[in-house]
């Protein structure tokens, strides 16, 4: 009986994991029909396809998945989305920035605001907290692709802004506005970055407790789990010790 518990318990992980990388595929797939749809279907003359394709390649999505969604945009059989964005804040006065792509804003905007009071947040304006945020491009490297002084000076020569590496990568701020100037300057020197998409950086954080930063953990895992949900930005902060704590639970 206990190996056959333990197979479905290996099931159950595996479906897990295969039901989280759909819903990643799925987000990818909205990403990049809207992108196509918009700028055309050749990324070499569209900058936001050409980043939304780096960014499907390096989740391993399927070439054919990829092609299938671009395709789509271009048949014009392709669903239309609007690209909303929601402010508020969570537990303990944290500012939270929500980046969705919905067919249906109603559906969205309900979700959001009842995932916002689930855990102990509340939904805002628009422009309620993104002035406490700047719009950069961050673009993102694996560890083993070289040494902080190789990464710092190819970043310096690609004309980003700052570099921050440690034994889990690189990465990488530029300007919103020059995002797709300095990936492409750094794909030539680096190879492709493990993502590059445009960020939401919080000027200064919020220090939470354990307690808090928990809610926070599950109300972004909670808003991330959205099929409308594209990114999650926030600014709290919390102990390394805590944070350790919370995610390995």
């Amino acid at each position: 009986m206990a190996g056959h518990s333990q197979f479905k318990n290996i099931m159950h992980r595996k479906g897990a994991q295969d039901a989280k990388r759909a819903k990643v595929f799925s987000k990818h797939s909205r990403e990049i029909t809207v992108a196509a749809k918009a700028g055309g279907p050749d990324p070499a003359s569209n900058a936001r396809l050409r980043l939304a394709i780096q960014n499907a390649r390096a989740e391993n999505m399927p070439k054919d998945n990829i092609e299938r969604a671009i395709k789509k945009a271009a048949g014009g059989d392709a669903d239309t989305y609007e690209e909303i964005r929601y402010e508020g804040y969570g537990p303990g006065g944290v500012a939270v920035i929500v980046e969705t792509l919905t067919d249906n804003r109603n559906r969205t905007a309900s979700n959001v605001r009842a995932t916002f009071s689930k855990f102990g947040g509340n939904l805002g304006e628009t422009g309620s907290v993104s002035f406490m945020f700047d719009r950069v491009g961050q673009i993102v490297y694996k560890p083993e692709i070289g040494d902080a002084d190789a990464v710092l000076e190819a970043a310096i020569d690609a004309g980003a802004e700052d570099v921050q590496s440690d034994a889990d990568g690189h990465v990488i701020t530029c300007a919103f506005a020059e995002l797709s100037e300095v990936a492409a300057a750094l794909q030539d020197t680096l190879g492709e970055a493990e993502s590059v998409r445009p960020f939401w950086r919080p000027q200064n954080g919020t220090p939470v407790d354990e307690e808090r930063a928990q809610s926070m953990l599950k109300l972004v895992s909670s808003l991330e789990d959205d099929d409308d949900v594209q990114n999650v930005y926030s600014n709290f902060e919390v102990e390394d010790d805590v944070m350790a704590k919370l995610t390995a639970a």
